[in-house]
């Protein structure tokens, strides 16, 4: 007895574990995975407070989101290498729901894209990614940086200003406003640190970029502050300068050094510092950012799933990682975590540590903990403007400038303008309507090239075997490319206006892969008026699930004037015999 397919099942959780198990998982194994761990936890710290920073929250968020999400979703997700925590591409997104909403907002957000991610991977929509064109993507991933880069330009340079909002032509009005009150001493500190982070990784030495870059900032702000500052205030701030903490009736500065514990998500600020809450009309005003976040979620993680396959040369299991997204985004926000995706050069860097299995990504998560309750102080001398650089840093591996410059070179006319499009609309308005009108044109730009296969056009009688010797009484048509609602009428309508001396129409349609409901009809109503002007149909070459789905439409065999034929050589002796009945009846 055969073994039944998995198509139809539930994806299975912890399918990226199984899968290492599966392979043969030695203490050897454990070993590299706990070194690539360390590797990647030393990376994810700068970068999980700056995402925060970026999204408009204070960075112990972004620190939480790495500790629970990345360590659920590891554990539950389909892949055996991504590693999940805050990402740029979502910065764009949730700082105007922050700027809305407030944290409480967001983290309320966040939950919902976790309930739509995992009924996303329970209806087994984990393909999703192949539907999305690529100048789309590559339109707002540039867009998206864009706008980080323009965010963080108020701390690179110092400027004192307003606080910025969701619009990017009025953030750039007030920055511009701004540049006088640049302080070249923290502009020093973010050039410093852009240097060390584009000079760095030349030298190939095994310690990540960002946090060499950011140690030696913190020590070089910390020398400024401390022996060149006159009268006790900061000339370079930093995290603990910034931001504040209360926990557990303790008040202090920079990072709480305490590991994130349970809150529910609706006792924390809205948009106007009082507790959120939640009435209907907050949960309808969220449910299209929510539906965003998931999207974007969706597609960024099975985007850095297949890169990894790639890398790898495994399979990953997508409607499992989107249950496992969907688990980590709900789990996140109750111990304080903002959204969390799998993130593409945390990945990759934990590939390229030697990762072997999911317990990686989980160990990345215990350094970044150890990190949070021992090292909250040190944390606290990072300088914003090194955070700035890093950002810069990462705004610009995420635009793909280079592909963008040459696809814009090489890609076709209409792939060019949706991804000028996608760029324009993400940078000026919001991911959101970018990604909505890009699939859009994609769409209308698909149904363009694919008319453009579809013909209608008379077959000569005498230049096929099969029908030579017919009278021109009797009429072949040959139907090239796909009926579908783009070109059906095209198609079809021109064979209504036939010439009245025609006593039957063949229409061949060997090369009609499919047929839509608006070609059905248009087909129907071009049957009618044939047989109204008494003209007969014979239609060649259509497969049995055709056939069916034509008569299901109404569009029946009917004995003299309809019929269905296999191939031409069969609609010719149909065509003669109906012509021999004809005339004996006259």
């Amino acid at each position: 007895m055969a073994t039944p397919q998995r198509s139809n099942a539930l994806p299975r959780l912890f399918s990226g574990l199984r899968a290492a198990w599966r392979d043969g998982y030695t203490l050897t194994n454990l070993r590299q995975d706990i070194l690539a761990g360390l590797t990647i936890g030393t990376v994810a710290l700068p970068l999980s407070m700056a995402l925060a920073i970026a999204t408009g929250v204070p960075p112990q968020h972004g620190l939480y989101t790495a500790i629970i999400a990345g360590a659920i979703i590891a554990l539950t997700g389909g892949s055996r290498y991504n590693v999940s925590g805050p990402t740029a591409a979502f910065v764009v997104i949730l700082f105007p729901i922050v700027q809305q909403y407030g944290l409480g907002g967001l983290l309320v957000a966040t939950m919902m894209a976790g309930v739509i991610l995992i009924g996303l991977g329970l209806a087994r929509m984990g393909r999703l990614i192949q539907f999305v064109p690529h100048p789309v993507i590559l339109g707002f991933t540039a867009g998206i940086a864009v706008v980080i880069a323009a965010l963080q330009l108020p701390d690179f340079l110092g400027l004192t200003t307003a606080a910025l909002g969701e619009h990017f032509t009025s953030n750039m009005a007030e920055i511009y406003r701004a540049l006088p009150t640049i302080n070249y001493l923290e502009l020093c500190v973010g050039v410093f640190t852009l240097g060390l982070l584009l000079i760095w990784p030349k030298l190939n030495i095994p310690i990540p970029a960002p946090l060499v870059g950011l140690v030696a900032a913190a020590l070089l702000a910390y020398v400024i502050n401390h022996y060149f500052a006159t009268d006790g205030s900061r000339l370079i701030e930093t995290i603990a300068s910034r931001f504040t903490w209360t926990a557990n009736g303790e008040v202090g500065q920079g990072i709480p050094p305490i590991p994130p514990t349970f809150v529910a998500p609706w006792t924390l600020p809205g948009p106007d510092g009082e507790p959120l809450r939640i009435p209907f009309e907050l949960i309808s005003n969220l449910a299209g950012p929510a539906f965003a976040i998931a999207m974007l979620g969706a597609i960024e993680s099975l985007m850095c799933a297949v890169v990894a396959d790639g890398l790898t040369k495994t399979k990953h299991d997508p409607n499992a990682e989107l249950i496992g997204q969907g688990l980590g985004n709900i789990a996140a926000p109750l111990f304080g975590g903002i959204t969390a995706t799998a993130a593409l050069a945390r990945t990759a860097t934990n590939i390229r540590s030697g990762a072997r299995s999911p317990i990686a990504a989980i160990v990345h998560s215990l350094v970044v903990l150890l990190a949070v309750v021992a090292l909250a102080g040190l944390l606290g001398l990072v300088p914003m403007a090194a955070l700035a650089a890093l950002l810069f840093i990462i705004a610009w591996n995420m635009s793909e400038a280079r592909h963008f410059v040459r696809t814009l070179q090489t890609a076709p006319g209409g792939d060019v303008a949706i991804l000028l499009v996608c760029f324009g609309l993400t940078v000026l308005f919001d991911m959101v309507l970018a990604v909505a009108v890009g699939i859009g044109l994609a769409g209308a730009l698909f149904i363009q090239r694919m008319a453009n296969l579809t013909s209608t056009q008379t077959h000569h009688n005498e230049a096929h075997p099969a029908t030579q010797g017919l009278p021109p009484s009797v009429m072949v048509y040959d139907v090239n490319g796909p009926l579908f609602f783009g070109v059906a009428e095209k198609a079809l309508t021109a064979l209504e206006r036939v010439e009245g001396s025609i006593h039957t129409l063949i229409l061949d349609m060997h090369d009609v892969p499919s047929i839509d409901g608006t070609a059905l009809n248009a087909l129907h109503s071009l049957v009618v008026e044939l047989q109204r002007q008494k003209i007969k149909v014979i239609l060649v070459g259509l497969p049995a699930r055709m056939v069916v789905k034509l008569s299901r439409a109404g569009i029946e065999k009917q004995p003299g004037l309809l019929a269905y034929c296999r191939n031409l050589t069969h609609a010719r002796d149909v065509a003669e015999r109906w012509l021999i009945q004809d005339s004996v009846k006259e």
